[in-house]
């Protein structure tokens, strides 16, 4: 790994004049005028600092209004910072928006002229250049026809293929791989990997953990405007995964708050001895828990399903203690403990949600649902939801 930095960042700080009323306009446009710090304004990022050497890659995470895209305009020179220092070496290419830099009047081979030229690509090759440009977006006979007359997949196509023959120093790109169609996605992905193998330097703003962990070393994370995490991809992404998973688990707390209680309800969970709705986290293979204590109204042993889910609501795994034939154990006239034991957990790593519902005694009808999620950490790189038992062998 070179020990070369391409970017430094110390202190860095953004704020913004507060223009909702005239007279605060007023006063920013004095302030500016002065040379001064706006004496009303609104931080939007603060005290920002980390260095990406060449060859590292770095994956900008964190939620909406986080102040990554600020961040990144910042870094590219479109922003300046109100505070702090920002150093930047080598070539720089970013793809932050959908067809910027391009002008929508012009075809999008002269937009591809006018690029080339600005990313210092002219040369005794050129227009083979650009002819390696048109092939990777392909866009088709779309390559002559004004850029304005273009879908928003068709002009990060262009954007992209422009960006990779340019091969800079430092790559930036916000959201470009949730853009497009799956072949083109993968086509990108392959370019990024076989650029980092090369020697390139990455910072990728994404909202897709699978693209930050599959394509970066380490992750930064933005809440707020200030960072909550800087570090490893694997346990920055976790935390974050679980992080948003807490904040869904308390919506629907207070959703089923206000819900009508039914006959039969699910009064108590534990996960791994924890009763508390918080992320239960644990390493691939461990042992997970499940006890429960259910409600029932006229006193009959209701039945007890326990699923577990990934975080988009792909089932993974359910069973019910009627399938199984289990009888719970009654702790009183009302309230029947039911307890299950996941040894081994075979789940990959990555965020998922037991859910743990109380359905009548004849199994018909789903009464009540509980949801707790579950983290499950580790370093590997094997895609899926489960991890099988496997062994390669030459024939």
């Amino acid at each position: 790994m070179n020990d070369e930095v391409l970017l430094e960042l110390s202190g860095v700080g953004k704020r913004y004049p507060r223009v909702h009323r005239r007279r605060d306009r007023w006063s920013s446009i004095l302030d500016a005028i002065a040379g001064r710090p706006y004496r009303l304004s609104t931080s939007v990022l603060s005290d920002i600092g980390f260095t990406l050497k060449r060859g590292e890659s770095l994956g900008l995470i964190g939620e909406n209004g986080a102040g990554k895209s600020t961040l990144l305009r910042m870094i590219c020179g479109v922003a300046e910072p109100s505070e702090g220092r920002i150093m930047r070496r080598g070539s720089v290419a970013p793809l932050l928006e959908l067809g910027a830099g391009f002008h929508p009047d012009y075809s999008g081979r002269d937009n591809i002229r006018m690029n080339a030229l600005l990313l210092g690509m002219p040369g005794a090759d050129f227009e083979a250049k650009v002819q390696q440009i048109i092939d990777f977006a392909e866009i088709g006979a779309y390559i002559d026809e004004p850029v304005k007359h273009y879908s928003s997949g068709m002009k990060v196509r262009l954007g992209f293929a422009v960006v990779a023959s340019a091969r800079p120093d430092l790559l930036i790109t916000d959201e470009v791989l949730a853009v497009g169609d799956e072949s083109f996605q993968k086509k990108c992905v392959a370019w990024i990997e076989g650029y980092l193998r090369d020697g390139g330097t990455l910072l990728l703003v994404s909202h897709g953990m699978y693209h930050v962990q599959k394509l970066c070393k380490h992750a930064l994370w933005l809440n707020g405007g200030r960072i909550e995490a800087y570090g490893d991809v694997f346990d920055v992404t976790q935390r974050y995964l679980a992080y948003q998973e807490a904040k869904s688990a308390r919506r629907r707390a207070e959703e089923r708050a206000h819900a009508q209680s039914g006959d039969y309800a699910v009064a108590s969970v534990a996960i791994n001895g924890e009763s508390k709705d918080v992320p239960t986290v644990m390493p691939m293979r461990a042992t997970l828990d499940v006890d429960a204590t259910l409600y029932s109204a006229d006193g009959r042993a209701p039945v007890f399903a326990v699923g577990i889910k990934r975080q988009d609501g792909t089932p993974v795994y359910g069973i019910s203690s009627e399938l199984d034939a289990i009888e719970p154990l009654r702790q009183s006239e009302h309230d029947f403990r039911f307890s299950i034991r996941y040894p081994d957990l075979a789940l990959l790593p990555g965020t998922y949600t037991v859910a743990l519902h109380a359905m009548d005694p004849e199994a018909i009808r789903l009464f009540d649902t509980v949801e707790r999620s579950l983290v499950v950490t580790g370093r590997s790189r094997e895609v899926g939801l489960v991890q099988l038992p496997h062994r390669w062998h030459t024939p």
